[in-house]
């Protein structure tokens, strides 16, 4: 196990590569007193609106949060939506590799928010073309050998069409994959080092379990079939759970109250990486994520978990 110090050092010159769908998180603030007169809904009164990087973008972030270079791989329409994202990643300390498609539509999620609850969401999104996306996977081949960590967000918004490519371009040069999977077939992640759906993403993909032995067997038949290093499971209340050739591990949920799942899996597969990027094996990473993760439900909408968070406090290393 290394130092914190070493740890940190380790981190401040690491890059890691994020590509997937990326987003723009718009919040809408207001107060709510009153149910409309034309339906049985509240009325909000806003009185602020904020934008936020999402997707993978959000990934990126959490990983600049916590002190490592990176760069974000994707894909954007040429519309309003997307000066105001490029605007943000301007400010963010993320190094933006981004490709435009002038048939998109740049995918934003809108959100109405009144009395610290989440009222609406309403959400603008188109695929991007198969030609854009030839020219993202060029792009992919071009930059990918200058980092040390390759980290997958997949929104199921068409941004990665060509993964399972990427994903043995980047094995064959040794790097760490991590996948944050979307969708009920999941033989395109074939081959990455980890991947880590939540609990309903993982049902959804191999079945209700009703106890520990039979996720556990569960995870290690879906980890064996798609040559995978591990597979790493989030179970909010439950904790996270870690299926590798050792064994199972698992690790208890943080005591926090929660406001806001929305990002959550973000910050706990940057956290992952960038722990994973500075030498620590999955087993040791997983206590870090988790309480990473743990910090960031606590916080509303789209978020990240900050170095001094993190590593402020001398646990769990």
């Amino acid at each position: 196990m290394k130092s914190l110090p070493s740890l940190l050092k380790k981190i401040a010159g690491l890059r890691i590569l994020v590509i997937g769908d990326v987003m723009l998180d718009e919040y809408l603030w207001g107060k709510v007193d009153r149910i409309s007169p034309e339906a049985p809904v509240p009325i909000v009164a806003i009185e602020k609106r904020e934008s936020r990087l999402g997707g993978a973008a959000n990934v990126a972030s959490n990983v600049a949060a916590l002190g490592g270079q990176v760069s974000l791989l994707s894909v954007l329409g040429d519309d309003a939506a997307s000066h105001q994202f490029e605007a943000l990643v301007a400010r963010s300390g993320i190094r933006p590799e981004l490709a435009r498609d002038p048939q998109l539509h740049t995918t934003v999620k809108l959100r109405l928010i009144g009395r610290q609850q989440q009222l609406l969401r309403a959400d603008f999104e188109s695929r991007p073309s198969p030609a854009v996306l030839e020219q993202q996977s060029a792009r992919f081949e071009h930059v990918m050998p200058a980092h040390g960590v390759v980290l997958f967000s997949d929104y199921g918004k068409g941004g990665l069409t060509h993964v399972a490519t990427m994903i043995a371009a980047a094995r064959a040069l040794g790097k760490p994959v991590l996948v944050d999977p979307k969708g009920s077939d999941y033989r395109a992640y074939a081959g990455a080092t980890v991947i880590t759906p939540n609990r309903s993403e993982m049902q959804q993909v191999v079945g209700a379990w009703h106890s520990e032995s039979e996720l556990a067997d569960k995870a290690q038949n879906l980890r064996q079939q798609l040559g995978l290093q591990a597979v790493i499971v989030t179970r909010s209340e439950e904790g996270m759970s870690l299926f590798d050739a050792q064994g199972a591990s698992h690790v208890g949920a943080q005591a926090q109250e929660v406001f806001d799942v929305t990002g959550a899996g973000d910050t706990v597969i940057a956290t992952l990486a960038v722990l994973v990027g500075a030498g620590l094996s999955l087993r040791e990473a997983m206590p870090w994520a988790n309480k990473a993760g743990g910090y960031v439900v606590g916080k509303l909408g789209t978020a990240t978990v900050s170095h001094a968070e993190l590593f402020g406090a001398a646990a769990p290393l």
